[in-house]
């Protein structure tokens, strides 16, 4: 699903990314540790084509992202990959459903489909009773949930999650953890996860560690 040859990546005089390999098949659930620093939410942000690498080749699902113009690049990252990260990023004004709805919305989906499918969401998610909340009527765990909805909205192949339960409690992260491997059996998607959460770690079906802009 994802081959990444000799990223490399710096900002300034920093570099951060040193000449990294990555292979991840589809299906698979990768999890990334390592020290602040180490190099985790950049690899993720090249990844996810949300920044590009100075050098290297990146090729996701059987294309090369970084070949296609700006548009062609926010409709493949749209249709591909989803999201999610330390802090949900929900919008305050709007409810569980209609945020879940959005990148469907900017896909171009149907809105009588994408509601429905949001709906559906939220009910695997156990949130049916809170879609027409409002992200501050939602407890943290509730709102990585609607997040998590949100990432997969489109199908994606592939998500990204950039410690995603780095602002909940040992319960709330617990759950979450288990509704990933949920998510992969239910969808099929590749999960790409940097967490400093070691339980969460070895639970993936690799766990790569990276030091200095490596994986070691």
């Amino acid at each position: 699903m994802i081959q990444a040859r000799q990223l490399s990546k710096s900002y300034g005089n920093l570099q951060v990314l040193r000449q990294l390999d990555i292979d991840v098949a589809a299906g698979e659930v990768i999890s990334i540790v390592g020290a602040s620093g180490a190099g985790k939410s950049t690899l993720l942000h090249i990844l996810g084509t949300l920044d590009h690498p100075d050098s290297g080749n990146v090729n996701i699902g059987g294309e090369n992202p970084f070949v296609k113009s700006s548009k062609e690049l926010a409709r493949f990252r749209n249709r591909t990959i989803g999201f999610v990260f330390q802090f949900h990023h929900l919008l305050p004004e709007f409810t569980a459903l209609e945020n879940v709805c959005i990148p469907g919305m900017i896909a171009g989906t149907d809105s009588d489909t994408l509601t429905q499918k949001a709906s559906e969401l939220l009910d695997f998610l156990g949130l049916s009773e809170r879609a027409t909340h409002k992200p501050a009527q939602l407890s943290g765990g509730e709102q990585q949930r609607v997040a998590a909805a949100r990432a997969l909205i489109n199908n994606p192949a592939v998500i990204l999650a950039d410690e995603p339960s780095g602002n909940l409690d040992t319960h709330n992260s617990r759950e979450l953890h288990k509704l990933f491997f949920s998510l992969r059996e239910k969808f099929g998607q590749t999960f790409i996860i940097a967490t400093h959460n070691e339980e969460l770690a070895v639970m993936a079906d690799r766990r790569l560690e990276m030091k200095d802009g490596r994986l070691v």
